[in-house]
C-alpha cells in the first residue's frame, strides 16, 4: 500500500474529540488530502515532502478524508478513509406538560415523553423515566424525571413538576349532587314507563273528560323552557348588538313553533350554551375534576352553535318543499284558468289540492279576499311572508295584468314554464359540481380528521397548543385561517341561478 490511516473507520458514532494518523509509505514523494464534513469539502492541503500527517476532529459531524498520493515513478494514488462520525449533541425531550396540578390519581400518564435525536432520530421507545417510583395517589410535590441516552452516549435529562393536591370538598358537593340529580331522573323515569303502560291498559275503559288540566311531562318542560326564554329576551332586547345579530335569526321563525323572534332563537342558543356547559362540568365531576376555563369556553361555543346547525338544516328542507309546493300551486292554478275558472276560484282549488305552508298561506289568501282586499294587495302580501322570489315575480305579473289586462293563462303558462326550467337547471347543475363539492367537503373535514388520528396515536401530541403561550397563539391563527379557507371556498362554490 502507498499509506494508510491509523484508524480506518469508526463503526458507531463517539461523543468525543477524534485523532486520525496518516502515513505514507516510503515510495511516496507528496501528496494532497481533503476532509470532507457531512458530505461537503472543507479543507484541502498539499504536502511537499513524506511525513505523517494528524487529522484532529472536535466538532459534531461525519467526517471523511481522501488523499492523492504522488509516487518516486510518477505515478498517483487514492487513499479513502472510511466515515469518524463525531456526535456530542444531546437528544431533545419534549414534555406534553412542565408542570401539572391534579387530586390524587393512579394514572401513570399525567405527562407524556417523546425524544428525538439529530443522529439516531427517534428515541421515544428508549425513555426512560421514574413514573413508577412516584406516589401520585398521595397528596405531594413530586418530581417527574426522563432520561435517554443515544448510541453516541449522549444523556439528556427533563423534569417536570407535579402537585398532587388533596381532593377539592367542591368537586364532592358537585359529585353528590350530580348523582342525586342522576337517581331522580332514574326514578322519573322509571315512574313515567309505568304511568304509561297502565294509561295504555286503562285507556279504552277510562271516559275522557272534555277538558284535561293536568299538563304531561313533556310540556311542563316545554314551558319552563319557554319562561326561561322570555326571560331572557327581556335582557336581551336592552342590547344593541343582541338586536342585530338577532336580525340574522329572523328568517328561522317561520319553521320554529317555539321561537316566534330573532330574540327567541338567540335566548334559546344562550340556553342551550349553558346546558352543555352544565352537562361537561357534571362529566368532569364524576372524574373528579373541575372544567378548566378554556374548556368552558369551547364547549359553550359549541352548544351556542348547536341550534344554528338544526334550524339551518330544517330550513333548508323547509324551502325545497316550499318551492316544489309553489311550482304545484301555479301549475294548479294555470290549468283552473285554462278550465275557464277565476283567480278567487283557483286559490280555492290550490288550498284545497296543496297542503304544508303554500296550502296554509292560499287559505289565509283566500280570507283575504272574502274580507274585501284588493288581490294585487293580497298576493303582495303573500309574497312578504313566504319570501320566495317566484312569487314576487307572481305578484308583479298579476299587478301588470289587473292595470293594463292581458291574457292570463299564458302569462301563467309563461310563469309556470320558467319556474320549472329553473328547477331543472339547479338540478343540473347540482348534479354537474357535485364532485366539486365532495372534494371541498374532504378538504374540510380532514384536518379534523388528521387531529382525531394523531390524537389516538399520541394523546399529548397537540397538548402544547393549549399549555403553550406561543401554541395558543399558533392555535388562534389556525383557526382564523380555516375560518378565511371556509368563506372563501363557499364564495367561489357559490353559484346564484
Amino acid at each position: 500500500m502507498n499509506g494508510k490511516f491509523d484508524i480506518e473507520k469508526i463503526d458507531k458514532p463517539v461523543n468525543s474529540d477524534i485523532t486520525i494518523v496518516f502515513s505514507p509509505s516510503e515510495n511516496v514523494t507528496s501528496y494532497t488530502y481533503q476532509i470532507y464534513k457531512n458530505n461537503i469539502l472543507v479543507n484541502t492541503t498539499d504536502i511537499a515532502q513524506n511525513i505523517n500527517t494528524q487529522f484532529n476532529f472536535t466538532e459534531t459531524g461525519t467526517y471523511k478524508i481522501s488523499v492523492q498520493v504522488n509516487l518516486s515513478n510518477g505515478t498517483s494514488d487514492i487513499i479513502n478513509s472510511g466515515e469518524y462520525i463525531i456526535d456530542k449533541e444531546i437528544p431533545e425531550i419534549i414534555l406534553s406538560e412542565s408542570e401539572i396540578t391534579t387530586t390524587p390519581t393512579d394514572d401513570k400518564n399525567l405527562i407524556s415523553c417523546r425524544a428525538t435525536d439529530n443522529y439516531d432520530g427517534n428515541l421515544t421507545n428508549k425513555i426512560q423515566s421514574n413514573i413508577e417510583t412516584l406516589s401520585l395517589n398521595k397528596a405531594g410535590n413530586y418530581t417527574y424525571t426522563c432520561t435517554v441516552q443515544d448510541s453516541a452516549g449522549n444523556i439528556a435529562t427533563k423534569n417536570a413538576n407535579i402537585h398532587i393536591t388533596p381532593y377539592n370538598t367542591s368537586i364532592y358537593v358537585i359529585q353528590i349532587i350530580c348523582f342525586i340529580i342522576v337517581f331522580l331522573l332514574i326514578l322519573r323515569t322509571i315512574k313515567l314507563f309505568k304511568v304509561v303502560k297502565l294509561e295504555e291498559r286503562l285507556d279504552p275503559y277510562i271516559v275522557k273528560p272534555l277538558k284535561n288540566d293536568n299538563l304531561s311531562t313533556s310540556e311542563k318542560i316545554k314551558n319552563l323552557y319557554q319562561e326561561f326564554l322570555e326571560v331572557i329576551t327581556k335582557k336581551l332586547k336592552k342590547s344593541v348588538v343582541a338586536s342585530k345579530y338577532a336580525k340574522k335569526l329572523e328568517k328561522y321563525t317561520i319553521i320554529s313553533k317555539t321561537h316566534k323572534t330573532g330574540l327567541d332563537i338567540l335566548s334559546g342558543k344562550i340556553i342551550i350554551a349553558c346546558l352543555f356547559t352544565i352537562m361537561a362540568i357534571i362529566i368532569k365531576a364524576f372524574q373528579f375534576k373541575l372544567l378548566g376555563s378554556l374548556e368552558t369556553l369551547g364547549v359553550f361555543t359549541l352548544g351556542f352553535f348547536v341550534l344554528d346547525i338544526y334550524l339551518f338544516a330544517k330550513y333548508k328542507v323547509f324551502r325545497w318543499n316550499l318551492e316544489s309546493d309553489f311550482i304545484a300551486a301555479i301549475t294548479i292554478m294555470n290549468n283552473s284558468f285554462k278550465s275557464g275558472r277565476s283567480i278567487t276560484q283557483a286559490i280555492e282549488i290550490v288550498e284545497n289540492e296543496v297542503g304544508g305552508t303554500i296550502g296554509a298561506e292560499f287559505k289565509r289568501m283566500n280570507l283575504e279576499l272574502l274580507y274585501g282586499l284588493d288581490i294585487s294587495k293580497v298576493f303582495k302580501r303573500f309574497a312578504e311572508r313566504v319570501n320566495l322570489e317566484e312569487a314576487t315575480y307572481l305578484t308583479a305579473s298579476l299587478t301588470i295584468l289587473n292595470k293594463t289586462g292581458g291574457n292570463i293563462i299564458k302569462v301563467f303558462s309563461t310563469i309556470e314554464r320558467n319556474l320549472f326550467d329553473k328547477r331543472r337547471l339547479r338540478l343540473e347543475l347540482k348534479s354537474l359540481t357535485s364532485g366539486s363539492r365532495i372534494i371541498v367537503y374532504v378538504l374540510l373535514g380532514i384536518p379534523f380528521f388528521f387531529v382525531f388520528v394523531i390524537s389516538l396515536i399520541s394523546p399529548g401530541y397537540f397538548l402544547p397548543f393549549i399549555t403553550t403561550d406561543i401554541g395558543r397563539i399558533l392555535l388562534i391563527f389556525m383557526i382564523i385561517y380555516y375560518i378565511i379557507f371556509v368563506v372563501v371556498v363557499r364564495k367561489v362554490m357559490k353559484v346564484v341561478i
